[in-house]
């Protein structure tokens, strides 16, 4: 009996270790935002020519050291280095503590910047290219509800065109939404919208994402 509870205990110990370090694991990689806060994305439009993903990763790293002061969190960004557009995803009280940490920061303020809500985001697959596409669909003309059934068609359809859509962003107040896929080229995005509910992007460009 004595040699069956010393058996018993050496399995136990590793799995319990295993069991506290895989939840450790997944309270590290969780985002958990304060209740006050709102999704925001905001977009910097430098032109062709002015943006380099170096210089990008070094002004978000400069964001990151200053956007505790203003109670904003910068979650990821995407870089279109053709067009010298810059997308950033941030939690922040209102679009005015995103505009005074970028002031501070680097001095590049956004253009435009979107309240946005969510998907669930899915898995990066492979190596596959990066794309934002993006939806002007007119204010008053948009809702979560109907753009996540509209994702669900397109998850549909996706494999047919090598397509990986990862989440999309919702402004529902201006009718905007944007989609992040992993596609062999922007044919095979516009070609799945296209099949799967007919709504086609305005663009989709081709992006690097940091974070």
């Amino acid at each position: 009996m004595k040699l069956f509870a010393a058996t018993l205990k050496i399995f136990i110990i590793p799995i319990s270790i295993c069991f506290v370090s895989l939840h450790l694991a997944a309270q590290t990689s969780q985002t958990t935002l304060p209740d006050s806060t709102h999704l925001y994305i905001d977009v910097h439009h430098l032109g062709p020519g002015k943006v380099t993903a170096a210089a990008v990763a070094g002004a978000h790293q400069k964001d990151l050291a200053v956007e505790k002061k203003y109670n904003v969190q910068f979650i990821k960004y995407w870089v279109d280095v053709n067009k010298g557009d810059v997308y950033c995803l941030s939690a922040a009280n209102d679009p005015q503590a995103i505009r005074a940490t970028h002031a501070e920061a680097h001095g590049l303020l956004p253009d435009d910047i979107y309240k946005v809500s969510e998907g669930q985001e899915a898995m990066v697959k492979g190596n596959n290219n990066l794309y934002l596409d993006i939806h002007e669909l007119g204010a008053g003309n948009v809702t979560a509800a109907a753009v996540a059934a509209a994702h669900q068609k397109d998850l549909a359809v996706e494999h047919k065109y090598g397509v990986n859509f990862i989440n999309y962003w919702v402004d529902e107040k201006n009718g905007t939404v944007l989609c992040l896929s992993q596609a062999p080229d922007s044919a095979a995005v516009i070609n799945t919208h296209r099949e799967a509910h007919g709504l086609i992007p305005v663009s989709v460009v081709k992006v690097e994402q940091g974070q």
